[in-house]
């Protein structure tokens, strides 16, 4: 299962549908759980649609080494305030064996601040949220034949999301289920890429075109805009 039994909703004005979120995952959001090589999701309208593989690696059950990262360019006060949470997520990103998003480059998307209100780590039982909606950007990548994608935003505490210039009250990055990203290119194809993978039955969410980046969630329900 992705989530726990009871999810915290981050915010007044949207709640999660915990039913709604995982019946839009489907059998792509479990499949990335289980130790196989790879898991398809069928659309929700009819069983004869096509299907997408989304690729994953086999879990053998022994806890890797903690990754090496350089956190050079991510501010110190930020760093201990995460305290020990910070290399066991940075570990969890890295098995998530991403091509073109690397577990830094996530990090950093968290590690800032409006004035003196500093983002955080999301919820260590919300992790594995993050997780598929990164997947989900990584075949996008690769379906656009990119080797690099910037992340731009990620999870958002709500009390810095409530200081980010036009961020909604609502906003789904509070519930660590959004990214925005910035591909090599224009961002109406990323935007364009998305929702044709969304049509083809990979996962459910938003995409949301914007001038010079892109946003993907993985909400369980199809928006546009």
């Amino acid at each position: 299962m992705i989530f726990p039994e009871t999810l915290p909703t981050p915010f007044e004005a949207h709640s999660i549908d915990r039913r709604r979120v995982i019946g839009g995952l489907g059998l792509a959001g479990l499949g990335l759980l289980v130790s196989s090589a790879s898991a398809s999701a069928a659309t929700s309208h009819s069983g004869s649609a096509p299907k997408v593989t989304v690729q994953t690696q086999a879990r053998q059950g022994i806890r890797p080494e903690s990754p090496r990262l350089d956190l050079s360019g991510v501010p110190e006060e930020w760093v201990r305030k995460q305290g020990s949470s910070l290399p066991e997520y940075s570990r969890y990103l890295t098995n998530l064996k991403l091509k073109s998003i690397s577990p830094q480059q996530v990090i950093e998307a968290h590690a800032k601040s409006r004035g003196s209100i500093w983002n955080t780590l999301p919820p260590k039982t919300w992790w594995t949220r993050m997780g598929y909606t990164l997947r989900v950007a990584d075949r996008v990548a690769l379906e656009m034949n990119v080797s690099e994608v910037e992340i731009i935003s990620a999870y958002r505490c709500p009390a810095y999301n409530a200081h980010c210039e036009g961020a909604k009250s609502g906003s789904w990055h509070q519930a660590n289920v959004a990214v925005d990203v910035k591909f090599p290119g224009r961002a109406s194809r990323v935007a364009a890429a998305a929702r044709n993978l969304r049509n083809r039955g990979l996962f459910r969410g938003g995409v949301g075109g914007y001038w010079n980046f892109t946003h993907i969630d993985s909400r369980g329900e199809n928006m546009d805009w």
